[in-house]
């Protein structure tokens, strides 16, 4: 009897067990799931360009972006195994509204509302220091046309391994199938080629 007891006891006890278990071990694997990424918490996005008359520039902060940066046990940046970046279209503002409503009408933001950045590939090379130059390739979507994309990035790691990423790169509008818009009745004409700027901050 006494050994019956014992049996009913222990099997309680391990039932107990795997049901705490059961409980935690998503928890875990949440956690440990978020945890791999590293998230854009200051970005800033800024398309420079020409036209005919003047230069001129938009910019956002409004930019939505995860990385997963790998580091060795010295906190060296070793390796990005994955990147993405989206901007909402409507969050790029110039210094003239009636300029932001006639771009968007241009690059078509109405039906494709967001840009967005998918990362293929990386190779991290050490500068100097806490100094890193991370040669990217990607794809790029504009206006619902995706073109490959090769960027130098220049990324710095600070304090409890925030990474700050710098670059810029040139694009054409017309390999985004847009057509180069005009302002003021044809007096002003943007040109074809733009600049991408950013500085994106991440921290886990």
């Amino acid at each position: 009897m006494k050994t019956h007891y014992s049996n009913i006891k222990f099997l309680a006890l391990t039932l107990i067990i795997a049901g705490i278990a059961c409980l935690l071990i998503p928890q875990f694997s949440k956690a440990q799931g978020n945890d791999k990424f590293y998230t854009g918490s200051n970005i800033a996005i800024k398309v420079l360009g020409t036209s005919n008359v003047h230069d001129w520039n938009m910019t956002s902060m409004a930019a939505v972006s995860q990385g997963d940066f790998k580091f060795n046990e010295q906190n060296q940046l070793k390796a990005l195994s994955s990147f993405s970046l989206s901007l909402e279209v409507k969050s790029l503002k110039s210094e003239h509204e009636s300029m932001d409503t006639r771009t968007y009408k241009a690059i078509k933001a109405d039906q494709y509302p967001k840009i967005v950045y998918k990362l293929t590939s990386a190779i991290v090379t050490s500068v100097s220091g806490n100094k890193y130059l991370i040669k990217t390739k990607g794809e790029l979507t504009i206006a619902g046309a995706t073109q490959p994309i090769s960027m130098d990035v220049t990324a710095v790691v600070g304090t409890n391994n925030i990474v700050n990423c710098t670059g810029e790169e040139k694009i054409k509008l017309t390999d985004y199938k847009i057509t180069p818009p005009s302002f003021m009745l044809g007096t002003m004409k943007v040109y074809n080629d733009l600049t991408i700027q950013f500085n994106l901050t991440y921290k886990k």
